[in-house]
């Protein structure tokens, strides 16, 4: 049997689509632990897995640096300024510490793959050919962020390239941005050359591109059909996973109405972020034809964000069980985290997706490409546009149909199985006979 090293950020958007094929893993035979920090250390033990935690990366500034986000910046410039900071301290300022931490797993645990989160570069550009071990990208996005003449340059939310002004703008914002990043670049260049390794001639983008596997945990459906990707990339369909699974569902489930639709909001489990998506329900969809549940993702309480009093056709709840509620709910509103965004279409829902700010704009644009939902801009999320999004979403069948429609497409695929099977090849390539 083989040994798997899941490196995964610690948060529940990046870990939680790896516990499926860990699981899966697991379940036929092999030996799977995870390199993470902070609460996802407890999680993944939670699940009965090994966790090396985070010890030379310094866990603290790495939740303090992503807590404080970019949306509250009102210029666009501002924001793109304070995104491109935030990366270059995340991405660049905590390789040494990857580097150092996963030496002495490695040297100690010998792991026959290593499974890497998209933005954990440690093991990608020094860890990997240190040791001479094959790489696994684990892409948890609702597309893949490759870059490729068919697809926009990632992280804006942009449209594809598909007519001469998309890729015109398409072509411009991707030589911004590669002026913009050339530090970072600069920067990952110098560490690998500080391990005895040759500099890269592309960006890591690409670099990601050239590891031996790359799962995409989507369909080519919500990734605009892409031609122009490496062959290391394969689709498995979604691994959608929201934590332990509660004996039965909440009886407050049982007491919905089955008179009127039944929307679900949710903004995600940040709890430092202004919560502009469910103050705009509670208001906008207050005393409509239908039944508005909100989430406050675990990690507030109503009367920190000012819902403790709502209209009666809203309720407000702590958590939600997604994968048990996905099934009961006519139509979503969500600020577009992957995991959301697939669960839901695993169910055939229709989506309001306000994306605020990480992969989000490019969930949104991609729900909004294969006609399954709107994207509404968090600077005009007024509690009447949101109202009219919601009602547009369920009013208008063809959203319900196209959602059906990749509900279909994920349905093809087992996706933790199917990612079993590509790493148990990727770890018999490297075994010996």
């Amino acid at each position: 049997m083989a040994r798997f090293l899941i490196a995964v950020w610690p948060m529940y958007g990046h870990v939680f689509p790896n516990v499926p094929t860990a699981m899966a893993l697991r379940a036929r035979g092999h030996d799977v632990a995870f390199y993470t920090g902070g609460k996802a250390v407890d999680l993944v033990e939670g699940q009965g897995f090994r966790c090396f935690p985070f010890t030379a990366v310094d866990g603290a500034y790495f939740e303090s640096l992503l807590a404080e986000g970019y949306f509250g910046e009102r210029s666009r410039l501002k924001r793109r300024r304070r995104q491109l900071f935030i990366y270059r301290h995340w991405l660049i300022g905590t390789l040494e510490g990857q580097i150092q931490d996963l030496e002495e797993i490695v040297t100690a645990w010998h792991p026959d793959v290593l499974i890497v989160d998209t933005t954990m570069w440690g093991p990608i550009l020094v860890t990997a050919e240190r040791h001479d071990i094959p790489v696994a990208i684990y892409s948890w996005t609702v597309g893949t962020i490759l870059p490729g003449p068919q697809g926009p340059p990632p992280g804006l939310g942009l449209p594809p390239p598909r007519d001469w002004r998309t890729r015109l703008m398409g072509t411009f914002v991707e030589g911004a941005l590669h002026l913009m990043t050339a530090p970072i670049r600069r920067d990952a260049n110098a560490i690998r050359q500080r391990h005895g390794l040759p500099p890269l001639d592309i960006t890591v983008a690409e670099y990601t591109g050239r590891m031996p596997l790359y799962i995409a945990t989507t369909v080519p459906e919500l990734d605009y059909h892409r031609e122009d990707l490496p062959p290391s990339v394969r689709y498995v369909g979604p691994t959608v996973w929201s934590g332990p699974a509660p004996a039965s569902a909440p009886a407050w489930m049982e007491r919905l109405p089955d008179d009127r639709p039944i929307v679900y909001v949710s903004e995600g489990t940040l709890r430092e972020q202004e919560p502009i998506i469910l103050r705009a329900a509670a208001k906008g969809l207050a005393n409509r034809p239908l039944h508005a549940v909100l989430t406050l993702g675990g990690r507030r309480d109503a009367a920190s964000v000012g819902l403790e009093r709502v209209a009666p056709n809203i309720e407000v709840r702590d958590w939600v069980p997604d994968t048990a509620f996905f099934p009961r709910i006519d139509a979503m509103v969500t600020a577009g985290g992957a995991s959301t965004v697939l669960g839901a279409l695993s169910a055939g829902v229709p989506l309001v997706v306000v994306p605020t700010e990480w992969d989000k704009p490019e969930s949104a644009q991609r729900v909004v490409e294969a006609g399954a939902g709107l994207r509404l801009s968090p600077d005009r999320c007024t509690p009447t546009r949101l109202r009219q999004a919601v009602e547009r979403v369920l009013g208008e069948p063809s959203f319900r149909a196209n959602a059906r429609r990749l509900a279909e497409a994920f349905a093809a695929h087992d996706g933790p199985e199917e990612a079993a099977d590509l790493l148990e090849v990727l770890a018999r390539s490297r075994m010996p006979a």
